[in-house]
């Protein structure tokens, strides 16, 4: 069974049985005849419905057989190879399920002049159950008769329909454990410094190139023009999510310990500008022995330093320096909002909510695919 090409192939012994009373002859025997006299009698014209290639077997010569019957009966036996389209459906690959059918029709004789029956039922199927597969389980099979409305007629039709179930036990050590794997490779940076910024980036970068290419590997087996969303695609996809999102963690992480850090160099540098500035005011009051001048510096002192927090209810304001004066501080408490003030805690509940997430997420998705 080829899911790139979405069929399958078959060595098939075709066993077809008929009456022709123009053959009927004394006696209790059965004679079997040389293959050359197929061409001397009336054998139906079935065809396999949907067949892409097919051929007889010759080697050493035709595998045909011819058996004449006394009742006029005749056995005609012979053995194909054929390939038959079968539509698949990949939308939970590699959990999939797949039905496909093997369909006789007659091409020429409709049903006034032939009928088609299977002379056992599903008994008249024989070797599906031994059958060994590399990547599917023959699960059941049955038989059914049915007629194909055509045109030119009503034709009769045999059908074996078998369904095929699909070994995931491959694609779990060829795919889904690595990809695993690669997602708690991932986790690893949470436990080095932020400091360390070669070996988390190393880590991160690593991790989604090979996620990478382990999700255009996992495609090659399908066809290009295939346009199913398949189980294992869903899968990759959430590993490659947890994967970038390691690395997008580790990027907020270290620019907030960037932006605290420069945000402690203007508070350290404000202090030392507010000392010196109350000493110069201090020198000042003893050279002028002025109060309100004093006064007056301290004031403008104040506004410098508390400029984040400028009241925009003075009256001298202009409206639109007003207007920008309270977005500017409405921006403010957003940034404010926002910005992380431990930028250690993310590590820290990364190292939670990380593995947590995965794991429900792998609960839901299993429990989808296996059970619904």
């Amino acid at each position: 069974l080829s899911s790139l090409s979405q069929d399958y192939t078959a060595t098939i012994s075709l066993r077809q049985r008929w009456t022709d009373p123009r053959l009927v002859f004394h006696g209790n025997k059965s004679f079997t005849l040389d293959a050359r006299l197929v061409e001397l009698l009336w054998v139906p014209d079935t065809y396999i419905v949907e067949s892409k290639r097919s051929f007889l077997h010759d080697v050493t010569v035709g595998n045909r057989l011819i058996r004449l019957f006394s009742n006029g009966t005749i056995l005609y036996a012979l053995r194909i190879t054929t390939t038959v389209a079968c539509n698949m459906d990949l939308s939970k690959y590699p959990m999939d399920t797949q039905t496909c059918r093997l369909q006789l029709e007659s091409w020429g004789y409709d049903e006034n002049d032939v009928i088609f029956t299977w002379l056992r039922g599903n008994d008249s199927v024989h070797g599906i159950e031994k059958l060994r597969l590399s990547q599917y389980t023959v699960e059941r099979y049955h038989t059914l008769v049915s007629k194909s409305q055509q045109e030119t007629g009503s034709y009769p039709r045999l059908i074996l329909q078998f369904e095929l179930r699909r070994n995931v036990l491959y694609f779990i050590l060829e795919t889904y454990v690595p990809s695993t794997l690669l997602v708690m490779l991932s986790w690893v940076s949470f436990w080095i410094t932020l400091d360390s910024v070669p070996a988390r980036t190393c880590i991160g970068v690593t991790t989604v190139l090979s996620m990478t290419t382990l999700m255009i590997g996992s495609r090659s087996s399908l066809s290009k023009t295939n346009c199913f969303i398949k189980a294992i695609d869903v899968y990759l996809g959430i590993c490659f999510s947890f994967i970038f999102g390691a690395l997008v963690e580790y990027a907020v992480a270290h620019y907030s310990s960037l932006q605290k850090c420069a945000a402690k160099v203007p508070e350290e540098g404000a202090a030392n500008e507010l000392t010196k500035e109350m000493e110069e005011v201090n020198i000042t009051n003893i050279l002028n022995n002025s109060i309100t001048s004093y006064k007056q510096k301290i004031s403008f002192t104040s506004i410098e330093i508390s400029s984040d927090n400028v009241n925009c209810s003075d009256l001298t304001m202009k409206s639109h320096e007003k207007i920008r004066c309270v977005l500017r501080n409405k921006m403010h408490r957003i940034i404010g909002y926002f910005t992380i003030q431990n930028p250690d805690n993310v590590d820290h509940y990364s190292k939670l909510l990380f593995p947590l997430f995965f794991m429900l997420v792998n609960v839901f998705y299993w429990a989808y695919y296996l059970y619904f």
